[in-house]
């Protein structure tokens, strides 16, 4: 493998997931300032355990990449150079998301299916569209990530954390349900989960 040729697409990928960080990271801290303790029994914890793990392979994979790529080269997927900067608007796209949705849902965010004490029912901005935008952006950035870099050793534990999460995602409505009541259920049947529903 050419290191020197992998130079800008490490340093895109650096950038997006700096990004993704400054995006999320003041956000969770902001949210997690209420000290409420927020249990994982839910979600159950052999779930979230293999979730976060499946999020650590993914970092790993990436430090990996972006420390030199000649570590992570039998995991090549073989894009082309073209077909690795198609990520630039997938990442592009998932951090404008990302912003949008995190800066409405506010204090309300968790790690968890579990809804906070306190949490309010949102459906401004991008949850006018879909139910659960966050994930949506996630897919954005990790594709994008796994496009620039061209790396199973990244996109395979992506695409189990992305599976996890849809998953998880009937759990955490019902959860939503029984904070909300009816405003949700009527939500749900006028909001698309992932993808904004088409005019009747």
């Amino acid at each position: 493998m050419d290191v020197s040729s992998q130079v800008p697409f490490r340093i895109a990928v650096l950038v997006v997931l700096s990004s993704a960080v400054a995006i999320a990271l003041p956000r969770r801290l902001a949210a997690a300032s209420s000290k409420e303790k927020v249990s994982h029994e839910a979600e159950g914890y052999g779930f979230a355990a293999v979730l976060r793990l499946c999020g650590l392979a993914m970092w790993i994979g990436v430090a990996a990449f972006l420390v030199d790529p000649a570590w992570v080269a039998r995991s090549n997927i073989g894009l082309s150079d073209v077909g690795r900067w198609l990520g630039v608007p997938f990442a592009a796209a998932g951090l404008t998301l990302m912003r949008g949705a995190l800066s409405h849902l506010g204090k309300n965010l968790t790690d968890t299916v579990v809804v906070r004490t306190d949490a309010t029912f949102v459906s401004t901005g991008p949850y006018r569209y879909v139910r659960h935008p966050f994930y949506v952006a996630a897919a954005g950035v990790m594709t994008g990530v796994t496009l620039l870099a061209d790396q199973w050793s990244i996109g395979l534990p992506c695409l189990v954390c992305l599976a996890m999460l849809v998953i998880r995602t009937p759990k955490e409505e019902a959860m939503l349900v029984a904070r909300c009541g009816d405003a949700y259920r009527r939500y749900t049947e006028t909001t698309g989960r992932f993808m904004p529903l088409l005019p009747r």
